[in-house]
């Protein structure tokens, strides 16, 4: 019997022939599962980049989202810390990373919201290099003063320092973090001359406002809500635009004297652009399905974030206006990073 024309025609193609007939025809050497990746994702471990030191408040959350991945899944989710950069250097490193799903980072108010205006040159484009996976916390920071101080409110705060221009000083964990820019915000609204004190990190930050060094200080809750509890220092208000549920009878900011004021930290996942939609919607899916257990809420509450888990279009939109937002507050504050 005659060989039909068709097979003998496919028979008489090279591999290479045959390699580029199958991409002509949307098929892979991969087969099948190439075709619906999502269908079998995730089949090995996820890395998850958190762009700063361990211990940190980016640290914690993407240890919750973790663990909480993998009780889903049945698969590790191994969180790798590559600090640098003002976080540049973790998100850099997914921003080039294969766009599979695999690879993850936890995004912050610095990493997507702040860095594209503070540093000269960036590794990377916030908005263009990925894909949002989910808003992941809000975490307020906490306006806090030494006892010292003869205030009790924010009025109170900006009096003194109308009265009596840059008697107050006020720490922060570095230049260009949102500890600073909080507390730049603050001075640029409330139009008050306090003076700025970078640390190298909350911690001796913090310990300098303890011992009387400096006044005044915007740190992340985690951080300093242990010494307002214990009396060491005077919590004024929060910066969010809502009360903190870790500590409700303190006031924010806008409700204490200045209106509109809103500067929260901020922690997301992202993954390289180009990863599949549906990799993205399922990933999506999993981990607003795990910020909405009791037992994830109750311990990020503990910590003072307040969990979210919205869309990933809706991340995008909310990215887009932090950059915007961050932008006049940094060009105000004169901040720059070569």
């Amino acid at each position: 019997m005659a060989t039909p024309r068709w097979r003998s025609t496919v028979q008489g193609l090279s591999a290479s022939a045959l390699a580029t007939l199958a991409a002509l025809l949307g098929l892979t050497t991969h087969g099948a599962a190439a075709a619906a990746p999502a269908d079998t994702f995730p089949s090995r471990s996820i890395r998850l980049v958190v762009p700063f030191p361990p211990a940190g408040a980016t640290d914690i959350l993407a240890r919750a989202v973790a663990n909480d991945l993998q009780k889903t899944w049945g698969q590790s989710v191994v969180v790798e810390n590559r600090p640098g950069a003002g976080g540049n250097l973790g998100a850099d490193q997914v921003a080039k990373a294969n766009p599979d799903g695999y690879t993850l980072v936890m995004g912050t108010v610095g990493t997507h919201g702040i860095n594209v205006s503070l540093y000269a040159r960036m590794p990377y484009d916030a908005i263009r290099d990925f894909a949002p996976v989910t808003l992941v916390a809000a975490v307020p920071n906490l306006l806090v003063v030494h006892p010292s101080v003869p205030v009790t409110s924010v009025r109170e705060l900006i009096d003194l320092a109308r009265a009596q221009p840059g008697i107050l000083n006020y720490a922060s964990s570095g230049n260009g973090t949102s500890i600073h820019l909080s507390g730049e915000l603050f001075k640029s609204m409330a139009n008050v001359q306090i003076t700025h004190v970078p640390f190298n990190g909350s911690g001796p930050a913090i310990g300098a406002l303890v011992a009387g060094q400096v006044q005044a200080m915007f740190d992340n809750m985690p951080s300093a809500l242990p010494q307002a509890k214990s009396g060491r220092l005077r919590p004024l208000a929060v910066t969010s635009a809502h009360r903190s549920p870790a500590l409700p009878e303190i006031p924010t900011i806008a409700e204490a004297g200045l209106p509109g004021y809103d500067a929260s930290s901020w922690f997301g996942v992202l993954a390289p652009a180009g990863t599949p939609r549906d990799i993205i919607a399922k990933l999506n899916a999993a981990i607003v399905r795990g910020l909405q257990s009791s037992e994830t809420r109750d311990r990020l509450s503990g910590q003072g974030a307040e969990p979210v888990g919205d869309s990933p279009e809706h991340f995008a939109e909310f990215i887009r206006s932090e950059i915007g937002k961050w932008a006049l507050v940094v060009k105000a504050a004169g901040a720059r990073v070569d």
